[in-house]
C-alpha cells in the first residue's frame, strides 16, 4: 500500500492572490453575463404567468384541446423553462466557465498563486493582525 502524498493547505494570501487575478475575474464576468440575464428572463416568464393567471383568467382557462386549457400548458411551460435553463447553463459552464475553473484550481493545487519568499506581507491583507 503506497503513501498518500502530504498536501500543504492553501493559505489565505494564496485564496486572495487567485481572487485577485485576471483569470478569476474574467471567470466571474462570463458566469454573469450569462445568469443575470437567465435569470431576469425567468422570472419575467413566471411573473407574466401569475399575472394572467389572476388577473386574465378567461384568457387562461381559454379550451385548447379536450380539457387542456392554455393555463394548464402555460404551468407546464414553466416546468420545461426550467429544464432548458438547466441544459443551457450546463452547456455554457462546460465551454465558458468550468475550463478557467479547472485552470485556477489546479493552478491553486501547485501553489503558483503563492507569493516568492521573502516578500513581506505584513499589514497588506490582515491589517497587521497576527495569526497564532
Amino acid at each position: 500500500m503506497t503513501e498518500p502524498t502530504e498536501r500543504r493547505l492553501l493559505t489565505p494570501e494564496e485564496y486572495l492572490q487567485a481572487q485577485n487575478s485576471p483569470e478569476f475575474a474574467e471567470l466571474k464576468s462570463r458566469f454573469r453575463r450569462f445568469a443575470f440575464p437567465m435569470t431576469f428572463a425567468f422570472l419575467a416568464w413566471y411573473l407574466l404567468y401569475v399575472l394572467l393567471s389572476t388577473y386574465a383568467p378567461d384568457f387562461m382557462s381559454t379550451q385548447v384541446f379536450g380539457n387542456v386549457n392554455l393555463g394548464i400548458l402555460l404551468g407546464l411551460g414553466q416546468f420545461l423553462s426550467t429544464f432548458v435553463i438547466t441544459h443551457l447553463y450546463v452547456a455554457h459552464a462546460g465551454k465558458r466557465t468550468d475550463p478557467i475553473a479547472d485552470e485556477m484550481r489546479e493552478r491553486l493545487e501547485r501553489h503558483d498563486y503563492a507569493r516568492p519568499a521573502g516578500t513581506d506581507t505584513t499589514n497588506e491583507t490582515t491589517g497587521g493582525a497576527t495569526r497564532a
